[in-house]
């Protein structure tokens, strides 16, 4: 009988090039950066949008209203250090800025719309702007 072997496209038998395997890895985005999470609800009146931002200030978020896209964004700061004498134990830090843009089917009515921050949850009440009635035009 005829000895079969297995062809993998992907082996590498040359020793050169498994010197190297390994030593190029893919970059990895940090993790314990946050992210803004959210949820929209809407009804025939207004959308509302809760977004969670633990550990933002109120001072530190930012809400633009253009036409029918909403944009958050915020400063995050956190420092966060436990000491056990001269020893640092822990260490987390990191500062940055997170933003979340999406589009709405309607358009927002940029005067009525209100934002609540409390608990670390964003809550932004969208109103939606009234379409204009069509008008119609009178041949003369």
């Amino acid at each position: 009988m005829a000895n079969i072997s297995r062809y993998e496209p992907f082996e590498i038998n040359d020793p050169l090039d498994n010197l190297f395997r390994g030593f190029f890895r893919p970059v990895q985005m940090d993790r314990d950066m946050p992210q803004i999470r959210m949820d929209v609800k809407e009804d025939e009146a207004a959308y509302v949008v809760h977004a969670d931002m633990p550990g933002v200030a109120k001072d530190d978020i930012h809400v633009t209203i253009d036409g029918n896209t909403v944009s958050i964004s915020a400063e995050v700061k956190k420092n966060t250090e436990q000491k056990e004498g001269e020893k640092v134990l822990r260490r987390e830090r990191y500062f940055g800025r997170v933003s979340r843009s999406f589009a709405l089917e309607n358009e927002v009515d940029e005067a009525t719309a209100s934002a609540r921050y409390q608990d670390g949850v964003l809550e932004l009440v969208l109103p939606k702007k009234t379409a204009a009635a069509a008008k119609r035009l009178a041949i003369q």
